[in-house]
């Protein structure tokens, strides 16, 4: 099977478009930044979906939809938020279009069907959210409000790449509303720690927890957390935020309740989100030059058999021995694929399924019915092992775990290899353009330093971690006091 992928090493930018198109993840849509998300991607995305959507639902939450338009008046509300998406907004001004009169062949825009006020095609939902809490939220009884959207989002980038940024993405976004400020932070590190557990847990990515510096903080947020993830090109990626609101938002839409001593006050807010930029992230922490190497949570097939037959009544033999394994790991939970196709040889069907990431590979051919033995293949460290079939069902499940384990200590391995401690900004600098990776460092706290340094080195402060303890220290720019290292990093 020609893959022809290129190699990391050689062009890493490319050898991630190159393997979400062979692989079959997804491809560029007619839609100018926009993509098409194909059927085995689209799988992976489910399965990342249907653990959130779990996670959400232990924690209290529950999924509701609003609006894909917001209007404008409606989307300005909040001032800060508003600044901060305005240069990405899609704007529906009319309602219909009409035959041209001088090209029967085409449409324009009716100028008789003018909107009377144009609606925002959502960059995110806070604003029509937030009018709806209005309605909802009377009384303390009527808190908290914690409600989880799944849904897209249009944002016009300039520079799209597939999964990491498009002009309209998948995500989810959860806003909640609270009596007191207390509960909203608590919501919102309550939401951090789920987006890590899942990163961590399912996706086998390590991530730094931490907060934002200001600079890098949602408009109309009072804290950002995050958590950060390492790429093997040595560039960090976001992988999930939480917002504390503040009362920001409830001003903004005069949202207030009465309170148990009955008297009025504004609510507390939090909203938090991950996207199919997540889809991005696993693809390039894990995979290879031969494919997607894809942690067994996630991957869509988790087993594929494939039989080595000549003819149609070897196969039937091998089908007939095969069948109750296939039926006994199904019943377990597992996903499997039997690929009898006739119209490629074994060696083109072992290509194709470690391109797509798929954990456990089983061969067997009329030689191993006779021993009773199958060909195990490992998609993680491509290690090939003889087991035997009457054992298969119970090794199965042991096996998964291995590799999903092994996926996440490589990953772990490699994000502490590129973390790296420095104390001045031309050892900053040198290790940024070489090894790169996370790099900590002491910052002086204030946003003209953070804009230098990512003005001149195309870096930012990724996070101010939350286990960081206190250090006295200088900043490598400023020189200037410090009482702890940042994280810093080139980012997707």
């Amino acid at each position: 099977m020609a893959k022809e992928i290129t190699s990391r090493s050689d062009d890493y930018s490319q050898w991630y478009i190159d393997l979400v198109k062979k692989a079959d993840l997804a491809e560029n849509s007619d839609v100018r930044g926009c993509m098409v998300i194909k059927p085995y991607g689209y799988s992976i995305w489910e399965k990342m979906q249907q653990a959130l959507d779990k996670m959400f639902k232990e924690t209290g939450h529950v999924n509701a939809y609003f609006p894909l338009f917001v209007p404008k008046s409606m989307f300005e509300a909040e001032e800060k938020n508003a600044e901060g998406f305005a240069k990405e907004c899609a704007i529906v001004t009319h309602y219909r279009l009409k035959t041209d009169p001088n090209n029967k062949g085409k449409l324009i825009v009716d100028p008789d069907a003018k909107l009377e006020e144009e609606l925002v095609v959502r960059p995110t939902s806070e604003a029509i959210i937030w009018s709806s809490y209005k309605k909802w939220i009377q009384s303390y009884r009527d808190l908290p409000i914690l409600i989880n959207q799944w849904a897209n989002v249009v944002r016009w980038e300039m520079r799209t790449r597939l999964f990491l940024r498009t002009a309209e993405f998948l995500w989810q976004e959860g806003h909640t509303a609270h009596s007191t400020a207390d509960e909203a932070v608590k919501e919102t590190v309550q939401m951090l720690n789920v987006y890590a557990e899942f990163a961590e847990t399912f996706m086998a990515l390590p991530v730094i927890k931490g907060i934002k510096s200001e600079g890098e903080r949602f408009p109309g947020a009072i804290d950002t957390y995050c958590i950060e993830a390492m790429m093997q090109d040595g560039k960090a990626l976001q992988a999930g935020t939480s917002h504390f609101l503040g009362q920001n938002f409830a001003k903004a839409f005069d949202v207030k309740f009465a309170t148990k001593e009955g008297t009025l006050e504004h609510v507390w807010g939090t909203s938090w989100g991950v996207s199919t930029r997540l889809m991005g992230a696993l693809i390039m922490a894990h995979s290879d030059d031969e494919g997607l190497v894809l942690p067994p949570k996630l991957a869509p097939i988790h087993v594929v058999i494939v039989p080595i037959f000549r003819n149609e009544a070897e196969l039937a033999t091998i089908s007939e021995k095969i069948e109750p394994v296939m039926a006994a790991l199904r019943k377990a939970g597992y996903s499997i694929k039997f690929d009898t196709r006739d119209t490629h040889k074994p060696g083109f069907k072992f290509a194709e399924y470690e391109l797509k990431g798929v954990p456990v590979r089983i061969a067997i051919g009329p030689r191993d019915l006779e021993s009773g033995t199958v060909e195990v293949a490992r998609r993680d460290t491509k290690e090939k092992k003889i087991y035997q079939l009457a054992a298969i069902v119970e090794e199965i499940p042991a096996l998964l775990d291995s590799i999903q384990e092994n996926i996440y200590q490589k990953a772990l391995k490699f994000k502490h290899d590129a973390t790296s401690v420095v104390d001045s900004y031309a050892e900053f600098k040198t290790i940024l353009d070489g090894k790169g990776g996370f790099i900590l460092a002491h910052w002086d706290g204030t946003p003209e330093t953070e804009e230098a340094i990512k003005n001149e080195t195309k870096a930012t402060i990724r996070c101010i971690p939350l286990d960081a303890k206190e250090e006295a220290g200088t900043c490598i720019y400023s020189g200037k006091p410090s009482i702890r290292r940042v994280v810093f990093a080139r980012a997707y």
